[in-house]
């Protein structure tokens, strides 16, 4: 259900590296890389030669004769994996790789109840959605919704008082000890190491360190919801262990495919192994489970991640990104802070105080943006968060035209 005004949106003929060609034939600058996907860029060619390939031998059965490149596929996820055994399931969207990380912490914990966490983002398919506090999304929904979920604070240096981290710790660990709202006690913990659609939201140092230890000391399991920063799009293969999180689930998507629909949950065997022996029908799968063009997609990706500059490049590109933004906008008065983690960045926009979040600054930016040529996406609860992921393949030049261009934008439209 695509949002209609005059200004909004335009439609995309072409896309290639950094740039997006509309029908009209106006050429923008891509700083969303369509919801994080295109971390290589556009019609990356590695990804499309690998997809011709691949596309002339379409074949597919799921999990009952998998092919090939499903096999090369999950022994490539082993080899960047956090544990020395690792087992996967392979989905279509971040929803779905939630909903098998869900499904698995409930399996191998035994108990039923989620801690979640204020401004997450997980999906919009039911499981995901009863994780997902905001309620724009739930609203109409909530009947159908699991109510053995439970929401703790997630962090915000701007407006918490709490450096440390003690009291929302202590409430985590509270929430912990009591259990879910209808009485369930807790066996999930899930957790973006770093929010991005809630606002590009950094936790302080140790936060998850310390959240770490607390649900392994509750006999809970963490399960990392890396759709988005995962693989190389805050410059490191996984933000959790950069951060000091030592998850048992971690699910990946969005930039895996270069473009393709495929997600995965990945985790320990003493986990996945929670999951009862498959006796010819499967209890957990779908038409299109590791369909053979987004596996060979996927695995070309990983390749380059491994074996390329991409890490590198994010940081790179992200640094000179954000110091730019704070040189041009870091002291206005609207601008409460420019932050983030290789090409995640955030420019969370406040009223008078300093504080307080504007609401919908994000959207007044992003609709201006588009008229200048630039494609940019609002973020944050109340969209007061102007959300740069643009792909590893923007120029420095690129970079200069965008910190130029927002700059302006900002100090004209904010007071």
């Amino acid at each position: 259900m695509t949002y209609i005004a005059d200004d909004w949106p335009v439609f995309w003929e072409e896309a290639v590296g950094s740039n997006v060609r509309d029908a009209d034939g106006n050429v923008y600058v891509d700083l969303t890389s369509a919801f994080g996907v295109a971390l290589l860029g556009h019609a990356p060619p590695p990804v499309l030669r690998a997809m011709s390939e691949q596309s002339r031998l379409i074949h597919g059965m799921g999990d009952i004769h998998p092919p090939v490149k499903k096999l090369e596929l999950l022994e490539a996820l082993a080899e960047i994996s956090p544990w020395e055994e690792t087992k996967t399931i392979l989905a279509g969207s971040g929803s779905e790789a939630v909903e098998a990380a869900l499904k698995t912490a409930r399996l191998a914990s035994g108990r039923p109840g989620v801690l979640a966490f204020d401004g997450g983002y997980h999906g919009l398919t039911l499981g995901p959605l009863a994780a997902t506090k905001r309620q724009h999304f739930r609203r109409g929904f909530e009947e159908r919704l699991y109510e053995g979920v439970v929401f703790a604070p997630f962090p915000d240096p701007l407006r918490d008082d709490d450096p440390q981290c003690r009291r929302a710790l202590e409430t985590i660990s509270r929430m912990l000890d009591e259990g879910a709202p209808n009485g369930d006690a807790i066996g999930t913990v899930i957790i973006e190491p770093l929010q991005a659609r809630g606002g590009c939201r950094v936790p302080p140092e140790g936060f998850l360190d310390q959240l770490g230890r607390r649900v392994r000391e509750a006999g809970a399991l963490v399960v990392a919801d890396e759709i988005f920063t995962g693989l190389g799009r805050c410059g490191v293969m996984f933000v959790s262990e950069e951060l000091g999180l030592e998850p048992d689930i971690v699910c990946v998507g969005k930039a895996l495919g270069g473009g393709i629909p495929i997600s995965a949950c990945l985790g320990p065997t003493t986990i996945m192994d929670a999951w009862p022996p498959s006796d010819g029908e499967a209890i957990h799968t779908s038409t299109f489970l590791g369909h053979p063009l987004a596996c060979a997609a996927a695995v070309e990706v990983l390749e380059e991640l491994r074996a390329g500059t991409v890490l590198f490049d994010a940081q790179r590109l992200g640094s000179r990104l954000h110091r730019g933004l704070v040189e041009a906008v870091g002291s206005h008065p609207s601008v409460g802070e420019v932050r983030g983690m290789g090409l995640l960045v955030g420019i969370d926009l406040v009223e008078a105080d300093g504080r307080t979040p504007a609401p919908l600054a994000g959207v007044r930016v992003a609709r201006r943006a588009l008229a200048e040529g630039l494609l940019v996406l609002p973020a944050g609860d109340v969209g007061n968060v102007v959300e740069l992921t643009p792909p590893v393949t923007l120029a420095d030049e690129q970079v200069s035209f965008v910190v130029e261009v927002l700059g302006r934008i900002i100090r004209e439209l904010m007071p």
